[in-house]
């Protein structure tokens, strides 16, 4: 049954528009939320993050990121380059890109600050042909023993991709919005043309702490969030939040009749280091998903170029 899920759920790739991966843990992955995140720590900032989607299925989908992104005074932003990797049903798919990201900064006001974001990035998409089985390979006493009469595709196909972006923010409070796929580029490998959709994303959060920090205590802080998605019909809405006391965070955030998730990380300042699991609530309950893992790390570096009166975005971590 397995089988023949990862089968039935590839035939549909082919004749539907394809939607995006999505983290869990979507600010410890930021610039791939939205491209106006680039150098919003200021100081160089590198992210990588691992996600494993329904492990219990033989098509599952694993997503590996990758990022770096600082603040550079002299073009009055950030900049930065991103790397993903996507596999669907163990190799046969796979979506790889690279992107260079740059967002400027403007200082609206002493206390509200905006960044406008734009990426531009390569992507390859894969289809293994010889991974696929057909109706026709099937013999119905000795199972699959036969040659497809099917004409072999698939191949490689690169394409050019364009994002924008941006994100508003004070002491406590911040919101963005993003558009992702602006050009529609046309990512077909089989027969004719298979544009992706435009991904919209707004996203909007808070962290209210609870207390008056001093150097002898920490403060323990919640961070209200709420993160919404459309594409191609398709939408996503997720809200939850997160509570940090030091430089421990633990959350919970639900996806709207998808999933529930619980979150825990470690932020020592230069170290960041998450882990979230999602629990199926769909049809397609936990024990035959297995749900999804995620793991993200962080490394903040010291720099020179930040500004003494840089002012960092009080986004959460995880």
């Amino acid at each position: 049954m397995k089988k023949v899920l990862a089968i039935i759920a590839i035939g549909i790739g082919f004749s539907a528009s394809a939607q995006d991966p999505q983290f869990t843990q979507f600010y410890a992955n930021p610039i791939y939320l939205n491209p106006a995140f680039a150098g919003s720590h200021g100081c160089p900032r590198i992210a990588m993050n691992y996600r494993n989607e329904w492990p219990s299925l033989t098509g599952n989908y694993v997503t590996y990121s990758a990022s770096y992104d600082q603040y550079f005074k002299n073009i009055s932003g950030g900049f930065g380059v991103l790397a993903t990797h996507d596999q669907q049903g163990q190799g046969t798919i796979f979506t790889s890109m690279l992107g260079a990201v740059y967002s400027y900064h403007l200082n609206v006001s002493r206390k509200f600050k905006m960044m406008f974001g734009a990426r531009a990035a390569m992507y390859n998409k894969y289809l293994d042909w010889s991974k696929l089985t057909f109706g026709d390979m099937i013999d119905p006493r000795r199972g699959f023993i036969y040659q497809t009469g099917d004409v072999q595709r698939g191949g490689s196909r690169y394409f050019f991709d364009a994002s924008a972006g941006m994100v508003g923010y004070n002491k406590h409070f911040f919101f963005g919005f993003a558009a992702h796929h602006l050009n529609r580029p046309d990512e077909s490998m089989i027969i004719g043309s298979s544009r992706l959709p435009i991904r919209m994303t707004g996203h909007m959060g808070a962290k209210i702490p609870l207390g008056v920090r001093s150097q002898y205590k920490n403060v323990t802080s919640i961070m209200p969030n709420i993160i919404y998605q459309y594409q191609n019909g398709f939408q996503e809405l997720m809200f939850g939040t997160y509570v940090q006391y030091g430089a421990f965070t633990a959350g919970g955030w639900f996806r709207n009749r998808d999933a529930f998730i619980l979150t825990i990380g470690v932020d020592t300042g230069k170290f960041r280091l998450g882990y979230s699991y999602d629990i199926t609530v769909s049809r397609l309950n936990n024990g035959v998903s297995g749900g999804s893992h995620e793991i993200s790390l962080g490394l903040l570096l010291n720099c020179k170029d930040k500004p003494p009166s840089f002012k960092t975005i009080s986004c959460p971590s995880f």
